[in-house]
């Protein structure tokens, strides 16, 4: 992104729709199909971290750094691919086809994952942007918590067998 540009987004984030005491625009304005699926994987990190997060605290845990290590692990790369493998076969055509755009969008994957398990996550990530922004809070909730579902057992079975997670 050039600077100029960058400066007129800036400029510009805050401005939109708020002339003259005019509210904010929803995001249930926002055309989701229409957006790249990074921007819905933003998103949808976004979402699952704050589910993920939330979820952890039924287990009455007060320690930050202990919430913390386990919302970090869950919401890796790996985990989320672990938890879009346990889910694919519940997954509408066109809930599989925004994760396939977010699987395939060209972007750089970091060393804490490999190639694979970074585009599943986006593809996972993708789809959840997909429906918040759709408004599928249903189906947003369905899916989020069947995979909060997968990944703990993932993470308890790896544990019991080899006394670390991935």
């Amino acid at each position: 992104m050039k600077f100029d540009h960058f400066q007129f987004l800036m400029a510009n984030m805050f401005s939109g729709g708020t002339a003259e005491g005019a509210p904010l625009a929803k995001y249930k304005d926002v055309h989701a199909e229409r957006l790249h699926p990074l921007v819905l994987a933003y998103i949808g990190d976004a979402f699952f971290s704050l589910h993920i997060r939330t979820r952890l605290l039924s287990y009455e845990q007060n320690k930050v750094r202990i919430l913390h290590s386990y919302d970090s692990k869950m919401v890796s790369a790996a985990m989320q691919a672990v938890a879009y493998k346990g889910l694919e076969n519940m997954l509408s055509e066109e809930e599989l086809a925004v994760v396939k755009r977010g699987r395939n969008a060209k972007s750089t994957v970091p060393k804490s994952a490999t190639v694979s398990e970074y585009r599943y996550s986006t593809g996972f990530e993708s789809l959840l942007g997909y429906l918040f922004l759709k408004g599928n809070h249903d189906r947003l909730s369905e899916i989020a918590e069947q995979a909060f579902v997968i990944i703990s057992r993932e993470m308890t079975n790896t544990d019991k067998n080899s006394g670390d997670w991935k």
